[in-house]
């Protein structure tokens, strides 16, 4: 048997890792600027993060949610706490997709409608209600365009209000920070916009912060740069530091009752003990003070280099666009200096997503060899004109 061959890989091994370091199988040392999808938050093998884990699989790994598990109730308060998001409850999943997919259920339920409104360019998951509201034909099945969804463009409140006045709508869907989509974001108008007019209209406001909510932005959430309250709040990523796990914010407004949600392995004691340890290194470090004092040194060492056409995100979730394809750029950053990033649905961006803990000088290592990639790449261009 063969695996089902749908990922392009990297002619790259990791067989260890240690803070912002991957090794491979001949201990080659790659400095990790994108984090397995922007999914290591406090950096690999953490100390607290491995003792948590290793007491925790001695003592139980797995039961089901049909008994009581104080992790769950223990990692509710923690996270409400932290994130100051305590007039929400908890549901706990297995990911970001499932994560979407159960916030679109609730919303539905809640309001008896169907209809969506998502945005251009959006990523929420490849499952099936999650998949329908990503802007990605190429991955949206005949199965699952069954789901009715209205694509509207980022910062167009009037095509919301558009979309709204029919009145069939159960909720609006939206990333914090656009991730796969190219680092677009919502402008802080616009978000309270959109929040009044779901108020307005009795529409649940649900805020995908898989990968910029967990600190990642410099605040727990990076709604919460934009002074808006959303119903709903998905999250993932960052959440477990590479453990599975998925979580659902609900306001307190909205009612559970039995069987209303459920999941098998959600919530289960392995993976509460990686998100309380997420959590404990976060508080104790400090970590999202260190993304805004990074993000500081990462804008004005960028400034150095002159074919940068853009720069988008926030905090550690970063974007730098340039004129031209970045695949090569990605290629001799991974193989002549060792230095993983990430790309996105806009070939000319380099996506930048180190873990939590990154340091000012490990972003300089970064710049300074991108300097020298740039320069190759640049002399290449000028051999063949």
């Amino acid at each position: 048997m063969e695996l089902f061959d749908v990922y392009p890989l990297y002619d790259v091994t990791p067989v260890k890792a240690k803070g912002c370091y991957v090794y491979d199988e001949n201990d080659k040392k790659y400095l990790d600027l994108y984090g397995g999808h922007g999914v290591i938050s406090i950096g690999h093998g953490h100390e607290t993060y491995v003792t948590a884990l290793c007491e925790q699989i001695q003592k139980m790994g797995f039961y089901s949610n049909s008994v009581k598990n104080p992790l769950q109730e223990a990692l509710a308060l923690k996270l409400g706490k932290l994130s100051q998001c305590e007039n929400y409850n908890l549901f706990l999943c297995n990911s970001g997709a499932e994560a979407n997919e159960n916030a679109l259920k609730l919303a539905s339920f809640e309001t008896g409608k169907r209809k969506v409104i998502a945005f251009d360019r959006a990523f929420h998951g490849r499952t099936s209600a999650a998949v329908s509201v990503t802007d990605n034909p190429k991955i949206n099945a005949p199965l699952n365009q069954q789901h009715q969804v209205v694509f509207l463009p980022l910062n167009d409140i009037e095509k919301v209000d558009m979309a709204l006045a029919g009145n069939d709508i159960a909720a609006v869907i939206i990333e914090g920070i656009q991730g796969v989509g190219g680092l677009d974001q919502g402008t802080s108008e616009f978000f309270k916009a959109l929040e009044e007019r779901c108020n307005q209209h009795g529409v649940l406001l649900i805020l995908d912060e898989i990968q910029s909510g967990y600190g990642r932005s410099g605040k727990f959430f990076s709604f919460q740069h934009h002074g808006i309250q959303p119903d709903i709040i998905t999250m993932a990523k960052g959440m477990g530091n590479g453990f599975p796990i998925g979580g659902v914010l609900i306001s307190n407004e909205i009612k559970a009752s039995y069987g209303l949600l459920g999941t098998t392995f959600g919530g289960n004691h392995l993976a509460c003990a990686a998100a309380l340890a997420v959590l404990d290194v976060m508080e104790k470090e400090d970590l999202m003070k260190n993304v805004t004092k990074v993000n500081a040194h990462f804008m004005k060492r960028i400034q150095e280099i002159e074919t940068v056409t853009l720069i988008k995100g926030r905090g550690l979730m970063l974007g730098v666009s340039f004129a031209y394809n970045v695949s090569e750029m990605r290629k001799k950053l991974i193989f002549e200096e060792q230095i993983f990033t990430g790309g996105s649905s806009d070939p000319n961006l380099l996506r930048i997503l180190p873990p939590l803990c990154v340091t000012a000088e490990q972003i300089d290592n970064f710049i300074d060899a991108l300097k020298r990639v740039l320069e190759k790449i640049e002399n290449k261009k000028e051999q063949l004109n």
